[in-house]
């Protein structure tokens, strides 16, 4: 099951609009005009059937639906729908292909592992967060005393 977004958590690229540069997203894409560049995003990637795509995409899902000249660097699923065009390679964990969908190119299955190195020396794709140290002026946190639950309901203290 797919994580609910928010429809305002979606960056867009609507029909007609041409954009040439590089995306960095920690939210889903959804993209129906043009775009020559990069595009890395820690959510899903999703690419109308009138989109053009000219560059790399990497990211954690992708739903193909247009024309790319470029490789994706998927995660997780890459999902080639019916009459797509894509003239690159595939490096992804799970690969779904549409009947009339076509693509040239390698495809290269890739564990998470594997997403991750390929990943690691690309600039701009975003970086696992690392948990922040606690700062050397702090007292370590008291001890936390184990709780128990039996599941029964305890009358008030009077």
């Amino acid at each position: 099951m797919e994580p609910i977004v928010n429809v305002n958590d979606v960056s867009r690229i609507s029909a007609g609009t041409v954009i040439k540069g590089e995306i960095t997203s920690p939210n889903d894409i959804r993209i129906d005009g043009l775009f020559e560049g990069k595009i890395y995003s820690k959510g899903k990637v999703v690419v109308g059937e009138k989109a053009v795509i000219k560059g790399d995409i990497v990211c954690q899902n992708v739903d193909f639906a247009g024309t790319m000249k470029g490789n994706f660097y998927v995660k997780d699923s890459l999902s080639l729908k019916d009459n797509c065009k894509v003239d690159g390679d595939l490096h992804v964990r799970r690969l779904q292909v549409e009947l009339n969908a076509t693509f040239n190119g390698k495809c290269i299955m890739i564990s998470e592992a594997e997403f991750a190195k390929l990943t690691e020396s690309m600039p701009g794709v975003p970086k696992p967060e690392q948990p922040a140290a606690p700062a050397a002026s702090q007292a370590p946190a008291a001890p936390v005393k184990p709780v128990s639950y039996t599941g029964q309901p305890t009358a008030p203290k009077k």
